[in-house]
């Protein structure tokens, strides 16, 4: 055999690049902006993988997209029904049946058999159910990983799991008491943007985006799904007697950003932003955090020592969210609109209670959660070759 054969042999036998499918879903943010993180975690330390991030409702029937957003309508019209509903799912610990999932995913599951992934990672608990019931039902050879984004629910504990990434002990306490084998869970915190890895201390950060450094920052996010009852947050703002700097910004939410802007118009150092690509910044500039406890958006306020006080949850996972941030000393649940002006003074006039929840949302920052997880699923990938 000559060189040129030689090398040509080399190049068959060469392993193929495994290839990893990262299934997500539009709702809030948090899932796509984990989503993000690790794949671009994953092609850092190995560029020759082949990573997509796919929603997976746009591979189901429109049928059954309709009625996995369904939840959408107690959700803004009937809050309380909602975590009835969630209450129900949990005692059942399923988000929807095996056989509407099965007719409703048909095309999911063409499409993940099309793919032929090594691994699949679910970033939501029903398309862990999903995935877990094509795996089942097809005795497919692929690594199912669950990444779970501070929304513990019974149903992510499926046994074809191979691999659980909790974003806290506490949560992964919560997996094995609900049935995941121990060794299968991985505490590696919540996926974030790499950049809050490399933080801004917070002059540098007030200097860069011209914010007065001696007037403490509020920062209010109305991200995601949305702050439900934006006017009694505002008003209640509007109470604070002292001459803060206050930032809202809205997100990808135009008619939010429009609403907010007529209601603060005339008012002094206050801003409305939309979409933002310099959250980090944001973060390190701001004395304290007003903002739904999202999970993205709680794992990005650790990492920058940010004290949040958590506003207007959504029952369910982010009411347990709000528990967890009391319960970590890193924050505040707000629980009635009218305690939100007296509480946010309080902050800010007693700089010593400020500083302990700061240092303690620091102990709790996992700024490079994204590279933890990649290495175990790189690791699952391996395995799965």
């Amino acid at each position: 055999m000559d060189g040129k054969d030689k090398t040509k042999s080399m190049e068959i036998s060469k392993p193929a690049s495994s290839r990893i499918l990262i299934l997500t879903v539009p709702h809030g943010a948090s899932h796509q902006r984990a989503s993000n993180a690790l794949r671009a975690a994953l092609l850092e330390i190995q560029p020759d993988l082949s990573v997509e991030v796919v929603n997976a409702l746009d591979h189901c029937a429109g049928w059954f997209r309709a009625y996995y957003n369904s939840y959408e309508i107690p959700l803004k019209y009937w809050p309380g029904l909602w975590g009835w509903i969630e209450s129900f799912q949990d005692r059942r610990g399923s988000t929807s049946p095996d056989w509407l999932n099965r007719r409703g995913a048909r095309p999911l599951f063409q499409f993940i058999q099309t793919f032929a992934p090594d691994v699949v990672i679910a970033t939501e608990v029903g398309m862990c159910e999903l995935v877990a019931l094509h795996k089942r039902e097809n005795s497919a050879p692929y690594r199912l990983a669950a990444l779970e984004l501070m929304d513990f629910h019974p149903a992510w504990v499926q046994p074809e799991v191979d691999l659980f990434l909790a974003t806290h002990e506490d949560l992964a306490a919560e997996l094995v008491a609900a049935g995941a084998h121990a060794a299968k869970v991985l505490t590696c915190g919540q996926p974030i943007d790499p950049a809050f890895a490399s933080p801004l201390d917070h002059v540098t950060a007030r200097t860069r985006l011209g914010i007065e450094p001696q007037v403490p920052l509020i920062l209010v996010l109305f991200g995601g799904a949305g702050i439900a009852k934006p006017h009694r947050l505002l008003n209640e703002i509007k109470k604070l007697e002292k001459p803060y700097q206050m930032i809202f910004i809205t997100g990808r939410n135009r008619s939010m950003e429009m609403e907010i802007q007529k209601h603060v118009k005339g008012l002094a150092n206050f801003r409305v932003l939309g979409w933002v690509e310099n959250m980090h910044e944001w973060m390190a500039a701001a004395d304290v955090l007003v903002s739904k406890p999202g999970g993205s958006t709680v794992t990005e306020a650790f990492a920058s020592g940010l004290p949040m006080l958590a506003f207007d949850p959504h029952p369910g996972n982010e009411v347990r969210t709000c528990a967890w941030i009391e319960k970590w000393g890193v924050g505040l649940w707000v629980k009635h609109a009218e305690d939100l002006a007296p509480t946010l003074e309080r902050l800010l006039d007693y700089p010593e209670e400020l500083a302990g929840l700061r240092e303690r949302a620091l102990l709790l920052a996992r700024p490079r959660a994204a590279y933890c997880a990649a290495e175990a699923i790189n690791n699952l990938a391996q395995r799965s070759a």
